[in-house]
């Protein structure tokens, strides 16, 4: 009777038949076939076949698969469906945190009226205190006086500023702005950072607004009305989404045009 060679023995001279692992592969996922084809040379051609992966690409990725495949035919389809894989979770991932912080911003805010320089606001970032985890902040300022009557008259200028005066990026620029019954506000349109962040699909507008009390004041025979800011609003708005940036975002934006 023959004796049956050891497993080891066995195992060093049989090869599964291409056949077999043919029909297995169409019964394994995607990340189990990946595995498979660093088996072998063999493994990998057998299991790496457009007829195996064509209908996982086609059934997760079809739009991508379809499209890539009509701009070069020869991309075989375990490449497409790595490649729309990575794809996806890169989308899915959440963006790192952002280097820069808020200790390493200065804000200044500039008000004119009637291209007269009315004060002059110098902010560190680490006096400054966040609103709810958005990229607006509530500066309180001594009661400086403004012309009331013409709000045409009034125009602002926004900078952030890098701490140590290394950049400065220009959020605003001598925007005139409109009168409320109690504020003016301004906006103006923010270019696009063209990097890796929520932000670049989205409209983002820089606004700021100047809170004051008005009164009266006379001046020789004449009584004119004045205001007197006590405070500046300032932050980053999306116009897609309706709603103030989140801080990251804001720092990831600011990052962009300071470092």
């Amino acid at each position: 009777m023959s004796m049956i060679p050891p497993l080891s023995k066995r195992s060093s001279t049989t090869k599964l038949p291409w056949q077999v692992l043919d029909l297995v592969s169409n019964h394994l996922d995607p990340k189990t076939l990946a595995t498979a084809c660093c088996v072998s040379k063999t493994w990998f051609t057998c299991i790496s076949s457009d007829h195996i992966w064509q209908p996982i690409c086609t059934t997760h990725f079809p739009s991508l698969s379809c499209n890539l495949k009509l701009i070069n035919p020869a991309l075989p389809y375990y490449r497409l469906y790595a490649m729309a894989s990575t794809a996806a979770k890169r989308r899915s991932r959440t963006p790192s945190k952002p280097s820069l912080a808020l200790h390493d911003l200065i804000l200044t805010v500039n008000v004119f009226s009637h291209n007269k320089a009315v004060f002059s606001l110098e902010k560190p970032g680490d006096e400054l205190v966040m609103d709810n985890g958005v990229f607006k902040f509530d500066i309180d300022v001594d009661n400086y006086e403004v012309e009331a009557a013409a709000s045409e008259s009034v125009s602002v200028t926004w900078n952030v500023v890098l701490k140590g005066w290394r950049g400065v990026f220009n959020m605003m620029e001598s925007r005139k702005g409109k009168r409320g019954v109690d504020d003016w506000w301004f906006s103006e349109e923010l270019p696009l950072p063209g990097c890796c962040s929520s932000l670049v699909d989205s409209g983002v507008v820089a606004e700021l607004r100047l809170v004051f009390t008005e009164e009266s004041k006379t001046g020789g025979n004449n009584l004119d009305r004045v205001g007197r800011i006590n405070k500046v609003s300032v932050g980053m708005f999306s116009t897609a989404k309706l709603r103030y940036v989140g801080v990251d975002d804001g720092f990831r934006y600011l990052q962009h045009f300071l470092c």
